[in-house]
């Protein structure tokens, strides 16, 4: 495993204070820091570096940081698939929502403690590295592969980027089999205690392992309970 030292991450913040002390926290934890004022100094150091992990605020002006994100997981190969953390105002649900739907792998509410910060970063940073070394336990879907072990899902040869909500939630319901799954069993580990975010992590599970989206063969809605997962 990389240590934090070698781990390079950018920080996407309009205010001075606050990218300054962000960059500070994460500093002193040891690893690289890059900063960017808003989303076109973010993208012009993309187009030259790459980056381990980004913290990207929401409120900014011109792009905002969903924007951002949106434009980051359209791009190809490893440079859209960088985990993203994203920092709300307030932690507001539709903002904790969204940025989920868009691709984030964590969002951290302000103001924040600056320890939880770091410990979330390297929980994704965990997340998204390869262990090559571990024992595999795979669960098949189709022409869908997926490795709970490494949290990784594969189509074929080709990998399929998830998210960390993502994985969590296809390790949630792979745990447990042809079994349906409350809701709110699932949610307890969302961002969203209502469910809501589950329901969108399940939409955009469907795309990714799913046939044919619209007519689910493999994770299953089970009506007045949650969903089950059923491999082949």
């Amino acid at each position: 495993m990389s240590t934090p030292g070698e781990r390079h991450l950018l920080v996407v913040d309009d205010d001075d204070r606050i990218r300054a002390l962000i960059k500070e926290y994460l500093s002193r934890a040891g690893f690289r820091v890059s900063t960017a004022r808003d989303a076109a100094v973010a993208r012009r150091l993309l187009g030259r570096l790459e980056f381990d992990l980004l913290v990207v605020d929401v409120m900014m002006p011109g792009e905002d940081g969903f924007a951002f994100t949106r434009w980051l997981r359209a791009r190809p190969g490893r440079a859209g698939a960088s985990p993203v953390l994203i920092l709300t105002a307030r932690g507001l649900a539709d903002e904790r929502i969204e940025g989920l739907s868009l691709g984030a792998d964590d969002y951290l509410a302000k103001p924040f403690e600056p320890r939880e910060l770091v410990l979330r970063i390297e929980a994704i940073l965990r997340r998204s590295e390869r262990r090559p070394n571990e024992t595999v336990e795979t669960m098949r879907f189709g022409q869908c592969t997926f490795d709970a072990v490494r949290g990784e899902l594969l189509r074929g040869a080709e990998a399929v980027r998830l998210t960390e909500a993502e994985t969590r939630l296809l390790r949630q319901l792979a745990g447990q089999p042809n079994a349906a799954i409350d809701r709110r069993s699932l949610a307890r580990r969302s961002a969203e205690a209502g469910g809501r975010a589950i329901d969108i992590q399940v939409t955009r599970l469907r795309r990714k392992i799913e046939p044919d989206p619209a007519n689910p063969r493999y994770l299953l809605t089970v009506r007045g309970v949650g969903y089950m997962l059923a491999p082949d």
